[in-house]
């Protein structure tokens, strides 16, 4: 065996149904006095249902996240935390939430701790993403990462079927690409095998029966060992397209990343043969030259849209995309060709099979 480095995050993890109701007590295990509540807007409800559980520690609720992090909502945000003497934010939700937690705890050092309700995976990470200009940048700083995060594969049943499929797709993108980072190492890419395979079988099962509790939680164990990949090692060309289609064009996250995936797999697929066999392994087909495909029908067996245009992406947008890539790309184990990359974000733009 090759010699590697290993990260292991420094946080602390409850996993289990119903977990999350326990949130008072694990708070004030860890000293936290002034808890404000961050939500998006649609999830102010149970925001103010989760805040209601904290009672004496609860500063109430800020409902104000939304996606990619502004700065300038993320300025507000930091703005309210100081003026409020805030010494936890309590992020209940995907992205968008723990982003803005992050985006806080990046300039006042505010511990965040997660209650995921999506399959995201940021909560595992010491990455934090920030909008402005139309350009999204991400970063590293140990003080974004969560101290606790609270599984709780209850709180996803009510999640619809169409963004539990988007967002266990951006899950497995991140295992993905974990596969064949830069640093990648035997650990995570133990994890990222066994959460690809938790995926694969888990969204299919909910997209059936959103009800489906056993469903629910081996998508949240494949997110969460998702997020410790993403978390751990670097990503790669699929992060970056995807951030310039939320960044600069502001496409929906989760949905960007699902449709997206199979077309940078296919990409990749002779660049890391044997990251590419592992994923095909994981997958359930015969050889990488399928991954691309695979990955496409899966997502046609969860209904997801097929088609970047159908979220919002303009004529130009693949051109566009495909230059700003070249121009600032991150570490891939294949060069960037511009040419390729454009026909085949033609493809996806369309939502025609990456083949």
């Amino acid at each position: 065996m090759n010699d590697f480095h290993y990260k292991a995050l420094p946080l602390d993890v409850y996993f289990g149904n119903g977990k999350s109701k326990g949130v008072k007590e694990i708070l004030t295990q860890h000293g936290y006095q002034r808890v404000l509540v961050l939500t998006t807007p649609e999830q102010e409800g149970a925001g103010q249902k989760l805040a209601e559980q904290l009672e004496s520690i609860s500063a109430g609720v800020y409902p104000h996240a939304v996606m990619h992090v502004p700065v300038e909502v993320a300025n507000k945000a930091v703005e309210y935390v100081q003026a409020n003497n805030i010494d936890c934010c309590l992020a209940l939700g995907g992205g968008s939430t723990i982003g803005l937690a992050k985006a806080i705890a990046l300039k006042t050092h505010t511990p965040i701790v997660a209650i995921p309700t999506t399959y995201a995976g940021s909560e595992m990470t010491t990455v934090y993403g920030l909008t402005e200009n139309n350009l999204k940048t991400t970063g590293k700083s140990i003080h974004v990462l969560p101290k606790v995060v609270i599984y709780d594969p209850e709180l996803s049943v009510t999640l619809p079927a169409d963004i539990s499929a988007c967002s266990g797709m951006n899950a497995m993108a991140h295992a993905v690409e974990a596969l064949y980072a830069q640093d990648k190492n035997p650990i995570i890419s133990l994890m990222a095998v066994d959460s690809i395979r938790a995926l694969n079988v888990a969204l299919p099962a909910i997209v059936q029966n959103p009800q489906d509790l056993e469903a629910r939680q081996n998508a949240t164990y494949g997110a969460w060992l998702a997020g410790i990949c993403l978390g751990s090692v670097g990503m790669a060309i699929h992060h970056k397209i995807c951030h310039t289609l939320g960044g600069t064009f502001n496409l929906p996250h989760a949905q960007a990343h699902a449709i997206t995936l199979a077309y940078s797999v296919h990409y990749n697929r002779n660049a890391d043969i044997e990251a590419m066999d592992l994923l095909a392994g994981a997958l359930g087909v015969a050889s990488r030259e399928e991954i691309g495909l695979a990955i496409y029908r899966l997502n046609q067996s969860l209904n997801i849209p097929l088609a970047l245009k159908d979220i919002g992406l303009p004529e130009h947008g693949p051109e566009k995309v495909a230059q700003i890539i070249c121009d600032s790309p991150y570490y891939n184990p294949r060069g960037y060709d511009y040419d390729e990359l454009r026909d085949l974000l033609s493809k996806a733009y369309q939502g025609l099979p990456p083949v």
